[in-house]
Parts: C-alpha cells; sequence; structure tokens
C-alpha cells in the first residue's frame, strides 16, 4: 500500500507500561498522542499474552483516530486484524514478510528488519513498505546482540537500498543525533524510550517535531 511516512514515530514498548492502572494509563497517553499530532504509532509487546495485547491495542485504537493514527503491531501479524490496527512489523525469527503480507492483504502495512551493517540477501525483493535499519546506536529498550552501525552505517545501507526504499532507522536516536542520522539517509526515525521516558511523552514527541522540521 501507499502511506505517507512521517519523519518520525513512537514505538510504545510494553515494558514502558505501569502494571497498575494500565488500562488509565494507556487512555491518557493515547488521548495525549492524538493532541500531539502522531500519526503512526507502532505498539510492542513480546511478553504479554494474546489477551494484554489486545487489551492494550483496544484502549490504543479507541484513543487514537483511525483518520489520524495508523497503527502498527510488533510481530503478531495474526492479531492485526482483531487488534483493529493498521499493519505489523515483523522482524527476523517471526514471521517471513511474504507470509504476513499473504495474511494481510495488500491494504495494511507491513514492515520487517533490512538489515545493520549490510542490507540482508534479497530484502529489497520483499513486498514491504519500509524497511527498519540498526540499531543505529546502543540502547536500552529492546534486547539484542547487534551491535550499534553508527551514521556511516545507516549512510552505507542508504547506498545499497537506492532511494527508493523507505529507510526506518531505530536504536538509541537522540534529538541531538536525529538531525545526523537523516542526512545520513534514513527516511524515518523511530523512538522509544527518548520519547517515552520522559516526563510528558506528547510534549516531548511535538519538541522532536518541531526541531526535526
Amino acid at each position: 500500500m501507499h502511506i505517507s511516512f512521517p519523519k518520525i514515530y513512537p514505538i510504545l514498548d510494553a515494558s514502558m507500561i505501569p502494571s497498575t492502572g494500565r488500562g488509565d494509563f494507556l487512555r491518557r497517553l493515547g488521548d495525549s498522542l492524538a493532541q500531539a499530532d502522531v500519526t503512526l504509532l507502532e505498539y510492542r509487546n513480546k511478553t504479554g499474552s494474546d489477551g494484554e495485547i489486545l487489551a492494550d491495542a483496544a484502549i490504543l485504537r479507541g484513543a487514537l483516530p483511525v483518520r489520524q493514527v495508523k497503527l502498527i503491531l510488533d510481530d503478531r501479524a495474526d492479531l492485526v486484524g482483531r487488534a483493529g490496527f493498521d499493519g505489523v512489523h515483523v522482524d527476523v525469527g517471526d514471521m517471513a514478510p511474504s507470509e504476513a503480507r499473504r495474511l494481510l492483504g495488500p491494504g495494511r502495512i507491513v514492515g520487517t528488519f533490512g538489515g545493520s551493517g549490510t542490507l540482508l540477501p534479497g530484502i529489497l525483493k520483499e513486498p514491504v513498505d519500509y524497511l527498519s535499519v540498526g540499531l543505529v546506536f546502543p540502547t536500552t529498550t529492546k534486547q539484542t546482540s547487534k551491535a550499534p552501525i553508527g551514521v556511516e552505517g545507516v549512510r552505507k545501507l542508504r547506498e545499497e537500498a537506492g532511494a527508493g526504499a523507505v529507510l526506518v532507522a531505530v536504536g538509541g536516536i537522540t534529538l541531538a543525533t536525529a538531525p545526523t542520522v537523516l542526512a545520513a539517509g534514513a527516511s524515518v526515525i523511530a523512538v522509544s524510550a527518548a520519547i517515552f521516558r520522559a516526563p510528558d511523552p506528547a510534549t516531548e514527541f511535538r519538541r522532536w517535531v518541531n526541531a526535526l522540521k
């Protein structure tokens, strides 16, 4: 499908959601992000049950208007339809991108991991809307053994991918480093800790958007 990607979008990891008052927290967070003009958000829950994922998803979907915000579910292509989400991100070891596309059809977003030091073989032929690349810098919000590639790694991957691929840079990016990552060839920056560990995530998101215009 054709989607106009924003320059930045948040990744909400379930580890940042409190267990007490979970529903109220998500409802307030979703409302504030909608007011901050978020247009794309990924929800990631690596350890939760189907019930927890779907409960969280229902609150997020209710708080983030369908016409304004595209919601991406990490890993679980099988739950996208039930969650009312707009797409899925599948990593290496999850469902194959081609299978996710077959399951979700042409009308939903499918993204996948594109590479770190170099692009994965054949990845540009996969039926996906975007490729995540990195880790750009060290991160504490996702368990991974990948070594950071730095800004030069992003530049190398852009050269390999060509001009047409949507490259989403992930991993340890701060507001100070974001401009150099974009200048190196990233189409989009996806941010987790830098936004959701701020006292007011919506205000922090708005600060990033204004700084990266």
